[in-house]
């Protein structure tokens, strides 16, 4: 399939072709632990590597490999590994680019568990970190160290949506030889492919938005054949990361729709976070699409659009937080996000909970902080509900301090 069509079609045809044998149009689902051989020669040429074929699934598969091409095409990479979970592809990533010693830098925001994750390579592979505050040439020059070997980012960063200068931060990183790794969870290869910037592994968990809808967990590694071969044909074989091809087969069904759904997911975030912004009970909105937001030039030079993710702060702390999150009806509270349906979280006591309390301050996530993840619901259905959740804390504007919210909207 040609590669100049446009990616909304790829997603349907790209590297997907009738079946073979029986000219089914779904993908086949290659249900097996294990591969029979035709004869004892061909089993060995396969496991010596002389001939291409498949030997057990924890090596490779066929719905497997073929949610890899799909990936790697979006993302415009030579190839793709695909793991059991997005935290996978994380650790396939940086256990497959770090060794004993050496240093990482990395975004201050990240996902809790990724942050669990260099908590644990500290503490047993002496792999130190330094977190870097709005990562940017001159940041970054001042944290590296000689044994500083990847750079780690989210961008937009999780769940502040801080947005990070891919084109300015990879090519530092390339003239002094440090690899460049970023999770595009929350943007998708839709609306962002890290590569093209520079980068030289771009991860996602597939679980979100890939996924779409709430019934299937997965991640998927993408870049080079050099990087993404020895984490397949090594890292992921021993570790056993691997994905099912059932999983693999619900990714390939959901991520047939992907672009149609994002165009919602975008037009909802959009409209959704203009309303909060003018919503008395509302402190402040992070969302990349609207004009206040720090990075929205940088927003609209990087990505297609700004995405379906929006956090806001609440008046009232952690029990206006609990208050609004208890009333919501419709909008489901739950840690995930990229579904078909409005996800609502609260981070500092859910996904980040993990993070030590002055580690969160430190990444801007507050006790009044929500993440919401928007749906592709009607917009006047989301908006309701959030509203009628929202509108107790209206009564406590005066705590928040009227001066506060007349500079917000203004800004």
């Amino acid at each position: 399939m040609s590669h100049t069509q446009n990616r909304s079609t790829r997603l349907i045809h790209g590297t997907s072709q009738p079946c073979e044998q029986t000219g089914a149009l779904a993908p086949p689902l290659v249900q097996t632990s294990t591969f029979v051989f035709r004869d004892w020669q061909e089993g060995a040429r396969r496991f010596a590597g002389e001939e291409e074929g498949y030997v057990y699934t924890r090596l490779g598969n066929p719905t497997v490999s073929q949610l890899e091409e799909k990936v790697a095409d979006l993302e415009g990479a030579e190839a793709a590994v695909a793991f059991a979970s997005g935290m996978g592809a994380v650790s396939g990533a940086l256990m497959g680019l770090l060794g004993h010693g050496d240093h990482l830098l990395c975004s201050r925001g990240i996902y809790g568990c990724t942050h669990g994750l260099l908590g644990w390579m500290k503490e047993k592979m002496n792999v130190c970190t330094t977190f870097v505050d709005r990562p940017s040439r001159e940041r970054l020059e001042k944290a590296v160290r000689p044994e500083t070997k990847v750079l780690y980012l989210e961008t937009p960063v999780n769940p502040t949506l801080e947005i990070i200068d891919l084109n300015e931060v990879c090519l530092w990183a390339k003239e002094r030889g440090i690899k460049v790794v970023v999770d595009n969870t929350f943007a998708t290869p839709i609306l962002q492919r890290p590569l093209e910037w520079g980068a030289d592994l771009v991860l996602h968990s597939a679980t979100k938005y890939i996924g779409g809808h709430g019934d299937v967990i997965g991640g998927v590694l993408c870049g080079s054949s050099q990087l993404i071969g020895p984490i397949r044909d090594q890292l992921r074989k021993d570790v056993g990361a691997v994905l099912s091809p059932f999983d693999a087969w619900l990714l390939l069904r959901g991520i047939r729709t992907l672009a149609v759904r994002m165009e919602r997911h975008v037009a909802n975030a959009e409209k959704i976070a203009r309303l909060l912004l003018a919503h008395p009970a509302v402190k402040k909105v992070d969302y990349p699409g609207l004009p206040n937001h720090p990075q929205y030039r940088l927003a609209q030079r990087q990505m297609d659009l700004p995405g379906g993710m929006v956090s806001f702060q609440v008046c009232g702390g952690l029990e206006g937080a609990r208050l609004f999150l208890d009333r919501l009806k419709m909008c489901l509270l739950t840690v995930s996000l990229g579904d078909v349906a409005t996800l609502v979280q609260h981070p500092a006591s859910m996904t980040h909970a993990i993070v030590p309390e002055e580690e969160r301050s430190a990444m801007g996530i507050t006790d009044d902080l929500i993440r919401l993840s928007v749906g592709i619901e009607d917009i006047s259905d989301i908006w309701t509900d959030l509203e009628q959740a929202l509108h107790p804390l209206s009564e406590q504007v005066g705590e928040c301090g009227k001066e506060e919210f007349s500079c917000k909207k203004s800004s």
